[in-house]
């Protein structure tokens, strides 16, 4: 099976050669990207990757490619998905500013290339087996403006999963300036006390992630206590579950963090909603 790509428009073998080195995005980090979850050969959640992308770029001055709108970005998931015939897939867009310069860009025009990559299942299923976590003690991340989008600069992230490799740890809890825990190293937390639900807020440096908003949705349209609260690791030892949660794996449920053990029963009721919406 052949892999594509998709380079502002064009479809190409993956593996030939399509962006130089003089790329911003390879020099710089200068973009965006989003990571969307593709089932049955169609975007998940399309309209609200859509709206974080646009406001992205917004922030970061790059303007949106010509060759790219939301429907158009449906289409060519869609036709990528049945080129490289892979109906179910984790798909990522990035967005970069194409440009010469250094520091200084000579324009702010937008270029993008979609990719696909294969998923072990058609959609999302809670992990059988719960994560083993922890404290990220080597960097903290910096609340800014830039805090809740998906650029392409993700050392931290990079970073924190070499320690939990060094470690022996499915993940961990990433901080902010602040000292409180926002994140882990590859998706939106959640924790659960007493059946409610409590998410850091956007104010405390996390990725606004897609997923993360539809389970806040999910939750309050199934009559689910949720708020957004600051949390420290006392409340993580008081509290029942904890999960994080991203656009292509749903929700993923931990089942210890140090000594403290979690269930996963709110998680697993989630993950369901989250199927039966996707597949309605």
């Amino acid at each position: 099976m052949e892999a594509y790509v998709n380079l502002n428009g064009k479809i190409l073998p993956a593996g030939q050669p399509a962006i130089g080195l003089n790329n911003r995005a390879f020099h710089y980090g200068d973009g965006l990207f989003e990571t969307i979850r593709v089932v049955d050969g169609r975007a998940c959640f399309l309209d609200a990757h859509w709206a974080r992308l646009t406001e992205g770029l917004r922030v970061l001055r790059i303007e949106m490619p010509p060759l790219l709108d939301r429907e158009g970005l449906q289409r060519a998931i869609g036709e990528l998905a049945e080129r490289s015939k892979m109906p179910h897939a984790r798909c990522r867009l990035t967005v970069f500013r194409d440009a010469e310069g250094y520091y200084r860009p000579t324009g702010n025009a937008g270029a993008f290339a979609l990719e696909l990559f294969p998923v072990p299942h058609e959609t999302f299923i809670l992990n059988e087996r719960g994560g083993v976590v922890d404290l990220y003690p080597g960097m903290r991340k910096a609340v800014n403006v830039l805090s809740v989008h998906k650029t392409l600069g993700a050392q931290l992230y990079v970073m924190a999963s070499l320690w939990c490799i060094d470690h022996h740890l499915d993940d961990c809890l990433v901080q902010n300036d602040r000292g409180n825990i926002i994140e882990g190293s590859s998706g939106n937390m959640f924790i659960v006390s007493n059946g409610v639900l409590y998410t850091p807020p956007l104010s405390d440096g996390c990725v606004g992630g897609i997923m993360r908003m539809q389970v806040i949705n999910l939750a309050l349209e199934n009559r689910i206590k949720v708020y957004e609260s600051s949390l420290n690791p006392q409340n993580l030892l008081v509290a029942d579950e904890l999960f994080f949660t991203n656009a292509a794996l749903g929700v993923q449920w931990v089942a210890a963090y140090r000594t403290k053990r979690y269930g996963h029963r709110m998680a697993l009721r989630l993950q369901d909603l989250l199927v039966e919406k996707v597949r309605t």
